[in-house]
């Protein structure tokens, strides 16, 4: 209690003086500084209690009637101007199961009734099907809301989380922006039945809708969709709810990591495809030679050909047919960082096509690959690691034993006692990074993580790889 009365102190040179001459400050003088600071926003008070046994409910309710800002302060704090026109914040969303979308709203200013048509950041949002009083779970029909007020509008459909919202034609400048924080934990998701993907990717759009700290990733390197939350009880609460509310029967896994390959050797091939059956039959016939690229070049295809040995009609059916084979390489991976040369072949002016010689580019490409020393390749991601000072060893000794490399650690900029350690650590091993990390820190450590780049896998962690890869191939 002393030490709030002397951060209280900080701003009231009269209580100052008192807690230096030891004298008692009075109650209600206490309360009237806690008001008065809490509404100029120099300090943020923290009211404990369980909503389950109604433990300080009440409480809450009279601070925010009493102690904190009115709407006419509110609106100045946030630069509204006070006008006739309905002027929202979009607080939450909910999508309910008979009614549709539910906008959960402050009025900032103006009146708000049924059939109000509102603009956001991005134009017209919707006209308003019914203002509701919400309790709990329960939405009461109600007449008009006034400023200062918090209500339900019914079936704005565009309206965002975090949106500004108003009654004018012009869109209205945005009074608070939402910056959702990074994921930490994902899941691969998927409809039990087959016949549900659809109605389970409505689902999850309505989701992220009713919760912008969830977010949806559809990985194309793995064909997966994820599901990424604040962590494991958040991702169980968000699933539990696709399954109640939705009815969706839904498969999780840890998803795949997006290993590629590429190559260390070079050589040359030919590859050759014949094929009579009657009629027109299928003759192709390339040379390629396969080279290895710089890290990150990427897929290059060029043709060094003369007197021509195949016709210049055919190149691009001869690259497409490589490019199809470099989509699963001879570790069972996308290829990268590859250049591919047409140096010589033969056509038969009858028999060969565009399919020809497509396929006879495969069969070079599958030919030659396992010739040029394959190597697995494996994402890094660069880690940001935000703990309080005294755990930054405890993450240190996390860090490396998940075959990470510290970069090094910084004072976290506004955080008195706070660390953030930089690290690059192979994706494999961030998947629940998080559950040993707030572990370690009493549940207050967190992290950001973002691709940097890709690095070479030997050994037998490459091999569980491969296999795991060939076992989901079959």
């Amino acid at each position: 209690r002393y030490t709030m009365l002397e951060t209280l102190a900080d701003y009231d040179d009269g209580l100052m003086e008192q807690l230096l001459e030891d004298i008692q400050p009075d109650q209600d003088q206490i309360f009237q500084d806690l008001a008065k600071e809490t509404r100029e926003g120099v300090i943020c008070p923290v009211l404990i209690g369980s909503a389950e046994g109604a433990n300080g409910i009440g409480r809450l309710l009279k601070a925010i009637r009493h102690e904190a800002l009115a709407i006419d302060d509110t609106r100045a704090r946030l630069g509204v101007a006070t006008s006739d026109e309905g002027v929202v914040q979009v607080l939450k969303t909910l999508h309910t199961t008979h009614g549709g979308k539910l906008s959960i709203v402050r009025v900032l200013s103006g009146t708000v009734g049924d059939g109000a048509e509102f603009t956001g950041p991005d134009g017209p949002v919707g006209r308003v099907s019914g203002v509701f009083r919400i309790a709990g779970q329960q939405a009461t029909k109600r007449d008009a809301a006034v400023a200062g007020e918090t209500v339900g509008l019914g079936k704005l459909d565009d309206a965002q989380t975090g949106t500004t919202l108003s009654t004018a034609k012009e869109a209205p400048p945005q009074v608070v922006t939402l910056t959702p924080p990074e994921p930490v934990l994902g899941t691969a998701v998927s409809s039990a039945e087959r016949r549900d993907d659809v109605k389970l990717s409505s689902a999850l759009t309505k989701a992220v809708e009713e919760d912008p700290s969830l977010r949806v990733t559809h990985v194309q390197d793995t064909g997966e969709t994820v599901l990424e939350g604040q962590g494991e009880m958040h991702l169980r609460v968000a699933l539990e709810r696709l399954t109640g509310k939705y009815g969706i029967s839904v498969d999780t896994h840890d998803p795949r990591i997006p290993y590629k390959e590429t190559i260390r050797a070079s050589t040359t091939v030919r590859g050759r495809h014949k094929k009579q059956s009657g009629g027109h039959g299928q003759f192709g016939d390339v040379v390629l030679e396969i080279a290895p690229q710089p890290r990150g070049a990427g897929f290059a295809f060029d043709e060094k050909i003369s007197g021509g040995s195949v016709p210049r009609n055919y190149f691009s059916a001869i690259e497409a047919g490589i490019v199809e084979y470099l989509d699963r390489g001879p570790l069972g991976f996308p290829v990268v960082d590859v250049a591919v040369t047409l140096t010589d072949g033969s056509y038969h002016s009858v028999d060969s096509s565009d399919q020809a010689f497509r396929t006879a580019a495969q069969v070079g490409m599958r030919e030659g690959m396992p010739l040029c020393k394959p190597v697995l390749l494996e994402p890094i991601l660069k880690v940001e690691i935000a703990v309080p000072s005294e755990a930054t060893p405890r993450v240190n000794g996390i860090v490396s034993q998940r075959r990470g490399q510290i970069l090094g650690f910084d004072a976290r900029p506004g955080w008195q006692g706070w660390d953030v350690v930089e690290a690059m650590i192979p994706q494999s091993e961030i998947r629940d990074l998080i559950i040993e990390l707030r572990s370690a820190t009493a549940g207050v450590g967190t992290f950001e993580a973002h691709f940097d780049h890709l690095a070479d896998l030997s050994g037998k962690l490459a091999d569980q790889a491969i296999e795991r890869a060939s076992a989901q191939a079959a």
